[in-house]
């Protein structure tokens, strides 16, 4: 046995630490070592990519800010970047929704139209969520269900170029204006 182990250091000393004695010496370490770095070299690829496996599916949730505002003084149009891929953005401070599912993009008030509580988003499930009462949305804004009585509220919205243009202070109630708020989104 003392051979063996002298033959292996000696083999280690010459080679500088080459991967083949790693291997010998500790199998397991390695191929973890070299499958963590495989995989994390993937995942970056697909993410640079726009892609995701279908493992992370879950629609993604972002912060998001207007990236410009315009208006006449009587509306305020907010500009948003086009989404690349299906998620959610949330944008807190204009209390807008913008969500990417299934070729389109819609724009939500972030308010559940049941008492005004703040929605959230479950990617795992794909459905919009009040904290307070449990009323639930698919991702089109359509009420499952809950306390609530009718679908999120949309925002009219429209894409120029590469940006998405969301009229924050006009809503469509699916009960008050159906046809509006049916035609209240862009192709993605």
């Amino acid at each position: 046995m003392s051979n063996k182990t002298t033959h292996a250091a000696t083999t280690a000393e010459e080679c500088g630490g080459c991967p083949l004695h790693d291997a010998v010496q500790a199998p397991a370490a390695i191929e973890r070592r070299a499958f963590l770095r495989a995989a994390g070299m993937a995942m970056a690829s697909l993410g640079l990519l726009g892609v995701g496996s279908s493992a992370a599916a879950a629609m993604p949730i972002r912060s998001i800010s207007a990236l410009a505002t315009s208006g006449d003084g009587a509306k305020s149009e907010k500009h948003y970047p086009l989404p690349g891929s299906d998620g959610v953005s949330i944008d807190r401070d204009n209390s807008a929704i913008i969500a990417r599912a299934n070729g389109k993009i819609y724009a939500f008030s972030l308010s559940c139209p049941h008492q005004n509580t703040a929605l959230r988003w479950d990617g795992d499930d794909h459905q919009f969520q009040c904290p307070k009462h449990h009323s639930r949305y698919k991702d089109d804004g359509t009420f499952i269900s809950g306390r609530a009585t009718r679908n999120m509220d949309r925002l009219p919205i429209r894409k120029a170029g590469n940006e998405l243009i969301v009229d924050v202070d006009t809503m469509y109630r699916q009960d008050e204006d159906p046809a509006a708020w049916a035609a209240a989104f862009v192709t993605a």
